[in-house]
């Protein structure tokens, strides 16, 4: 026999716990995988980097570059990080991209049950609310890292609730909070200061969807010419009373850039 029998039935294998003679190792009988090896992935593998949210007088905007980095590797090079829920609520996601995945299928699936049920158990469905959803996630979360399972990634909702934008964030271990402008990632260092000056400036109350996207382009262009993660391709995304648009990808001009800095630059990696 390769393993001494279980004292019990679903019990533990000794096996499992002490090295017997001319035995081999074995996992527990009830934590055996088919593979005979359970594992939880614990480090990210293909990410994405930082996206951006605002609001402005109507709505919330989204941004993210469409860059998969595998490593170091810039890999894939049409990920998209941002998708529509509903016709209020809009998802953005930087982090690992299969966990991105997998939180998207749950996320389409809870929203057929909404629609199909509806959050009363009436058989008249609802959409979910972007404040709902930042609140499950913030618990959904938080769950999974207390099981030492998390999903490694950082998200942004935005979206309408009362007539009113809405904006939240929520990370891997269930911090979440809410704000006029928000970015993650390295996106966190140089993208929020931007968006600050520009609030205090003129308050979010006031901004046009024209200034909003362009003030959003421009953080874009920011964290391209300063994260080696970055790309120039990204998607925008827009939600509105008029409802919620996942636009098509675009491209950053960077015809003018000024390349003659790079020359001083030396000894770094």
């Amino acid at each position: 026999m390769s393993a001494c029998p279980p004292l019990w039935t679903g019990g533990p294998d000794p096996a499992g716990y002490y090295s017997f003679p001319q035995r081999q190792r074995q996992p527990d009988a009830a934590n055996r995988a088919p593979q005979g090896v359970n594992k939880r992935t614990m480090y990210p593998i293909t990410t994405g980097t930082s996206v951006f949210g605002l609001e402005y007088k109507d709505g919330v905007v989204l941004a993210a570059d469409t860059l998969g980095s595998y490593g170091s590797m810039a890999r894939f090079n049409n990920l998209p990080r941002v998708i529509r829920l509903n016709e209020t609520t809009l998802v953005a996601c930087s982090g690992d991209y299969a966990d991105f995945q997998h939180l998207t299928e749950i996320l389409e699936q809870k929203q057929i049950e909404e629609e199909m049920v509806g959050s009363d158990g009436a058989s008249q469905g609802d959409t979910m609310s972007p404040k709902a959803l930042h609140c499950w996630l913030t618990r959904f979360l938080y769950n999974k890292r207390s099981k030492f399972d998390p999903l490694w990634t950082t998200l942004i909702v935005g979206g309408i609730q009362d007539g009113k934008p809405f904006l939240g964030y929520v990370n891997m271990i269930g911090v979440a909070f809410t704000e006029r402008a928000i970015a993650t990632g390295i996106g966190a260092d140089l993208a929020v200061p931007v968006f600050r000056n520009a609030l205090e400036k003129k308050p979010a109350s006031e901004l046009s969807l024209e200034e909003a996207k362009e003030l959003v382009r421009s953080v874009v262009r920011l964290c391209f010419f300063r994260d080696c993660r970055a790309s120039s391709k990204f998607n925008m995304a827009v939600v509105s009373k008029d409802g919620a648009v996942v636009e098509e990808p675009e491209e950053l001009n960077v015809d003018n850039s000024y390349w003659q800095y790079a020359k001083q630059t030396r000894g770094f990696d």
